[in-house]
């Protein structure tokens, strides 16, 4: 007995809606400043670029900051986080979200 092979079926409900490509979204409404260093602006420009290595462009001096910090103390874990805009630090005691470059710089020269 052979079975016809089912038509495909259309997905249905707010997990299925088909998502936009990042060049068709809608950019946030509010002005964006082009080198500014505002998180929203920084957060908007970061949305156009492609990911390169894991990480955008937008942010690569915090990246380079946080590698250079985590070649010096390589019993630590140091990373910076694109979304929660901070800097994160795995140590054998936990993890740690610190602020800014500055408080990270200061808290591991202590």
């Amino acid at each position: 007995m052979t079975h016809p092979i089912p038509a495909p079926r259309t997905a249905r409900g707010p997990l299925h809606y088909p998502v936009l490509p990042l060049r068709m979204r809608p950019l946030p409404a509010g002005p964006v400043c082009s080198r500014c260093a505002h998180p929203s602006c920084r957060r908007i420009r970061a949305e156009k670029l492609p990911i390169l290595g894991g990480h955008k462009a937008e942010y690569r001096d915090e990246h380079s900051f946080a590698a250079v910090l985590q070649a010096r103390n390589r019993h630590l874990v140091i990373w910076y986080g694109e979304k929660t805009g901070s800097f994160w630090v795995a140590s054998s005691t936990g993890l740690a979200e610190v602020p800014d470059a500055r408080t990270l710089a200061q808290l591991l020269a202590s």
